[in-house]
């Protein structure tokens, strides 16, 4: 099935690597300015079965997986025990399963990290990436929204459509996860009004949103706070559940320290790389945070998620690489950080 959407994309003539169709630069003013949907070939799918599922994915999750609904997504970190995070993920029901989507580079050292816990529980863990076809749709109207039965979801609200599922993502953001054969249904009716897109837009609209990611190069890199996890603008963290890998760490965090690091966003002219040190005057030759991730920016240059100690940032002055790199435009996020 994925090979068959795969040729489908091909034929419209999306790069090998999926960063676009034709014109990236009018793809990210589109996605901008316009509605645009986008293949997101970059992630996968974990398939959780069994009727241990719920509490399995609970017990291991940063957020509270038993409540998750058929009609309800969450977002979840898996981390170390030592509270760093390993992968975010995407959680939503799919009849008595659960899908976990993540990037697909990460995702077999994800499931064979999670396999390691079954042990006795009645849970069956399988790669599902070619169950379904993945696009990202957005449009800067929040009237418009990608089927009938999304438009009046709230935030993380999952809708039955053809072939599959809707999640809306944020207010302009809704992910569709269906079969091959819907996903060319579906982008068919699309295309009248829509502007396809490749990963690279897409990737500008999450840095837009605030919405963090983990790749290869950041594993273990960042606690969740690092992310802004816990913030009601990205819900990716429960208090209130039980223990899961980390949870000390992640909840003394929260309520016996003070978070030194926060994810903003910003602007450079030129490209950095997912993991890459930044520095600032205050702190020297030691680096004070990390970029998280990075795509082109509609209005030049590239703009990047970058966590940074709170203090740097207030100061006024970051560069990429070293003290002597390009020094960072830091830009406003939809949402406040405390």
């Amino acid at each position: 099935m994925t090979q068959e959407w795969n040729s489908y994309l091909a034929a419209q003539g999306l790069a090998a690597d999926g960063s676009h169709f034709a014109g990236a630069t009018d793809e990210l003013l589109a996605a901008r300015e316009k509605a645009v949907m986008a293949p997101l070939t970059n992630l996968g799918l974990i398939r959780a079965s069994g009727v241990d599922s719920a509490p399995f994915l609970h017990n291991l999750l940063t957020n509270d997986i038993n409540g998750i609904t058929p009609g309800g997504a969450r977002f979840a970190g898996l981390c170390t025990a030592k509270g760093r995070l390993l992968a975010l993920l995407l959680i939503w029901r799919d009849g008595d399963d659960f899908l976990l989507m993540l990037p697909r580079e990460i995702l077999p050292m994800i499931l064979k990290k999670l396999s390691m816990y079954v042990l006795r529980s009645k849970v069956k863990l399988t790669d599902a990436s070619a169950e379904r076809a993945l696009i990202g749709y957005s449009s800067a109207a929040t009237s418009l929204a990608p089927a009938a039965a999304a438009a009046a979801l709230p935030r993380f609200g999952v809708a039955a459509i053809e072939g599959g599922q809707a999640i809306r993502l944020d207010d302009t953001r809704w992910l569709l996860a269906v079969d091959a054969t819907a996903a060319t249904s579906h982008w068919h009716r699309l295309a009248a009004s829509t502007r396809p897109v490749g990963l690279a837009a897409w990737q500008w609209l999450e840095i837009a949103a605030g919405q963090p990611q983990v790749l290869a190069a950041t594993q273990e890199a960042f606690v969740p706070q690092m992310l802004n996890m816990e913030l009601p603008a990205v819900a990716g963290v429960s208090f209130s559940k039980g223990c899961y890998p980390g949870q000390e760490i992640v909840a003394r965090t929260q309520y016996l320290g003070k978070v030194k690091r926060r994810t903003y966003r910003a602007r450079l002219a030129a490209a950095p790389v997912p993991g890459g040190h930044v520095y600032a005057p205050e702190t020297g030759d030691q680096h004070c945070g990390a970029v998280v991730s990075v795509a082109p920016s509609p209005a030049g240059g590239f703009e990047c998620l970058v966590c940074v100690q709170i203090g740097a940032v207030e100061a006024g002055e970051v560069h990429v690489g070293a003290l002597t790199g390009e020094r960072m435009e830091f830009l406003p996020l939809p949402y406040e950080i405390a």
